[in-house]
């Protein structure tokens, strides 16, 4: 049987003492999680802190959560692998304040709200959804402009208005896992919800009718279409539209509600530009469609099940 060496350099500020059970093996021992030391030879840096795998924590029921773990260590003292990632999964009491005292939170929709791109969906749908997947990537992890990235992917398949209909009525929204949840919490707490997105307001308002969310509160793209209902665009006035885009709406959001603190969730590197003076005060990254390592790693706060965000807004009292 493996014995587990785990260090973190963060702990949940509510939970404690924490106590580890490899998720892979229900024989295993439960172990203290200790607080990483600096000073400590055998750890990497603070930026490549790793997560080798889920864990439960043994407090109350015990719940599914990605933890820390630096090494694993056989009982032959052979040394075994662990793949890294972040470390800002276990978010400080700071970020968990501003979470709490929030009076409006932005989602983004694609990978986050909806578990796919929406954008890859309707390509997909129209038969070119290889070519346009290729480009989302990219534009996501912030490798090129969304202007052009935006523009690129629409040319390679020009959705007509017949096209899309077709394809809002085959193919309903797919929810990520929790949200109508967060979403209700933060209702029943007058927290104000709004979708900030990339993609497209025709496809996302049934997204935010089944959440209850009143369509003034939509700030995304616009697709264009001639008399015909031919493809003719997509409006360049739009905030989204373009690179830097999420954090405009989000100060626009601010300022026109008098907003004091807002929180921007999502996956890529378009939500994580609104974490600026002004625009969000605070980024949580959701992982559990997309994970980008250069998002992720630069977030206030890492989850990947929106019901650590859930537990989090519960004991916001």
């Amino acid at each position: 049987m493996a014995e587990l060496r785990v260090q973190c350099s963060r702990l949940p500020s509510r939970l404690s003492p924490l106590f580890l059970s490899p998720s892979f093996s229900s024989t295993s021992p439960s172990l203290p999680l200790h607080r990483r030391s600096s000073s400590d030879p055998l750890l990497p840096p603070e930026s490549s802190i790793s997560l080798s795998f889920t864990t439960e924590l043994g407090v109350g029921s015990p719940i599914s959560r990605p933890h820390v773990v630096t090494e694993a260590i056989a009982h032959d003292s052979r040394r075994l692998c662990v793949p890294y990632i972040s470390d800002n999964t276990l978010p400080y009491q700071e970020v968990l304040k501003i979470v709490r005292s929030a009076d409006a939170v932005c989602f983004d929709v694609d990978s986050t709200v909806c578990i796919d791109e929406g954008i890859d969906e309707l390509a997909n749908f129209c038969g070119a959804g290889e070519a346009v997947a290729e480009l989302t990537k990219r534009a996501m992890g912030g490798s090129v402009s969304l202007q052009e990235a935006l523009s690129a992917r629409l040319n390679i398949f020009k959705p007509s208005l017949a096209q899309l209909n077709d394809f809002l009525s085959k193919r309903p929204p797919r929810l990520s896992p929790g949200i109508p949840e967060v979403v209700k919490k933060l209702k029943d707490m007058k927290v104000d919800v709004y979708l900030v997105s990339g993609g497209f307001r025709q496809m996302i308002k049934p997204v935010a009718a089944f959440l209850g969310i009143p369509p003034e509160n939509i700030y995304a793209n616009q697709l264009l279409f001639g008399s015909a209902g031919e493809f003719a665009g997509f409006d360049p006035e739009e905030p989204t539209s373009k690179t830097g885009g999420k954090a405009v709406a989000v100060e626009m959001i601010k300022k026109i509600q008098g907003y004091k603190v807002v929180v921007m969730v999502g996956d890529g590197a378009t939500d994580l530009e609104a974490r600026r003076e002004g625009s969000a005060d605070l980024f949580i990254c959701y992982g559990g469609a997309q994970l980008r390592q250069n998002v992720a790693g630069r977030a206030d706060w890492l989850i990947f099940n929106f019901d650590d965000l859930l537990e989090a807004l519960r004991f916001s009292n």
